[in-house]
């Protein structure tokens, strides 16, 4: 296995015994390239062409105060796979904020759970003292990566083949923009929220394929309140305002603490793709809090139009402490699946009649799903989603659901590995929706070691069909996405056209 070894990035982290500052969630400060990864087990599928992009909470410094495990620098791993071969490569993402602390030698903002107070300069973001890290959520729009951090940053910009960083998008708002904005590749549009303590609270956009913002409105909401995913259907955009959000008595005193507001429904506003505040049809439905939605999709009856959601209903969002984590009880409790227990749902908002119904579609706790990309926006039959480690947030197996006959596939990881998102991966000329691969970065922590394995996205129960050697140990993370080779191909000859005229 050939190495690539960039120049080392100036760190102060100590070791430490903090659950999300060890084991699995070590962080990596080195970069490199690897021309050819090394196959450890079966081989590359010939039918798989395009690129793997996950992103890392991965500090740098030492922390100001109490770490929390979202307050990490952003680091993109990727693993480029074509033609029966695969290379990595992973870089830090430069924001403003990583820049700084660069030249500074250290930590300049505190974290998520300390006061805004020990923040040496002013922050960003929805919460207003944090560091804009860019480090949750990663997707490809246009032909470029975009790192966008779940409190309201910039979304910051990276070549999807290289890793180079390109900047902030030059289209990102006052407000910033959210994590999982969403992308319709048939339009080449780019969907997007934001939210604030200053009214009107939120915000809704849209960028066009060539880069520009053609849509921003207003999405009144009562106050302020913590949404963090959006999804689309052909015709609509999905916001919500959910009944956890920060107390409003503390938030006076600037201390940013989310509760459950008793009493108060979910709603969900659905906006026309390029509509006005006027427009929006708000539905109601059972208090809850959703993290992640799989899909949304538009469907006629004999009732009436509706547009169907699919995603991960907590419930529990106000989980109790894990007393056994002592000092990190309640921080372990709002990771953990298992102690918000997140469920895959279905809401029903009707067109005509303004009514909202719901279902339960599996029993099971699971969340961070992906679908085959091929079914974005219609009805899809499957939903992988991850499985966790009780007490942590680690992927610890996988779940296929069959949602029209509710069978269930299960894989279980060996013990002490660890996964991470997960993209479907449709295989060339699929006569079917689960036709194809998941692609995943895993953590053994009984080797030291990391590797990008490929599991058959019809079959996972008999686990990996291929496993690849990483050249380092990679940090656990978060979100994930796969682009094809022909969509950036598609994308550069757009913008060669656009160029041209």
């Amino acid at each position: 296995m050939q190495i690539t070894r960039h120049p080392p990035v100036k760190t102060t982290l100590k070791p430490s015994n903090h659950p999300y500052l060890s084991g699995p969630w070590t962080p990596l400060h080195e970069e490199v390239d690897v021309e050819e990864l090394e196959v450890i087990e079966g081989e590359v599928p010939a039918d798989i062409d395009g690129i793997y992009l996950r992103n890392t909470e991965n500090p740098v410094h030492q922390p100001l105060g109490r770490h929390h495990p979202f307050d990490g620098d952003a680091m993109v791993h990727q693993v480029n796979i074509s033609g029966g071969k695969a290379s990595y490569r992973n870089r830090f993402v430069r924001t403003h904020c990583f820049l700084e602390e660069q030249i500074a030698g250290e930590a300049l903002w505190g974290g998520l759970m300390d006061p805004p107070a020990l923040s040496k300069r002013p922050g960003f973001g929805a919460h207003g003292s944090l560091k804009d890290t860019g480090s949750t959520d990663i997707i490809v729009h246009a032909g470029t990566a975009l790192a966008t951090l779940y409190q309201c940053g910039e979304a910051w910009m990276l070549d999807p083949v290289t890793l180079e960083n390109l900047g902030k998008a030059p289209w990102g708002p006052i407000d910033g923009i959210s994590a999982h904005p969403k992308v319709d590749e048939d339009t080449g549009e780019l969907m997007f929220f934001n939210y604030s303590k200053h009214a009107p609270f939120m915000h809704y956009g849209v960028v066009d394929r060539a880069g520009k913002l053609v849509h921003y409105v207003p999405i009144p909401l009562p106050g302020p309140r913590l949404p963090h995913d959006m999804a689309i259907t052909k015709n609509w955009s999905i916001l919500n305002d959910m009944p956890l959000f920060w107390d409003e008595g503390l938030l006076k005193r600037d201390i940013h603490a989310a509760r459950l507001h008793e009493g108060l429904p979910t709603r969900f506003a659905l906006i026309p793709r390029h509509g006005q505040p006027e427009d929006i049809r708000w539905f109601e439905a059972s208090p809850t809090y959703v993290l992640h939605w799989t899909n949304a999709y538009e469907v006629s009856g004999p009732e009436g139009d509706e547009v169907v959601l699919e995603g991960y209903y907590q419930d529990k969002p106000m989980p109790d402490p894990i007393e056994e984590a002592g000092e990190y009880s309640h921080m372990m409790a709002y990771v953990d699946e298992h102690s918000f227990q997140s469920r895959l749902h279905r809401w029903r908002f009707n067109l005509a009649t303004g009514e909202t119904k719901e279902e339960r579609l599996s029993n099971r706790v699971v969340e961070f799903g992906m679908i085959n990309p091929d079914y974005l926006m219609t009805k899809n039959r499957y939903v992988w989603s991850t499985t966790t480690r009780p007490g942590w947030f680690l992927f610890n197996g996988y779940v296929r659901h069959d949602i029209e006959t509710g069978e269930e596939q299960v894989y279980e990881l060996p013990e002490g590995v660890y996964a991470s998102e997960s993209p479907m991966i449709p295989r060339k000329g699929a006569r079917a929706e689960d036709e194809g691969y998941l692609v995943t970065f895993l953590i053994d922590e009984n080797s030291g070691t990391s590797e990008c394995a490929i599991l058959d996205a019809a079959d996972i129960a008999k686990g990996p069909i291929c496993r690849l050697a990483l050249p380092h140990k990679i940090s656990s993370g978060v979100h994930s996405t796969w682009v094809e080779h022909s969509q950036l191909k598609a994308d550069r000859q757009f913008r060669q056209k656009l160029q041209a005229t």
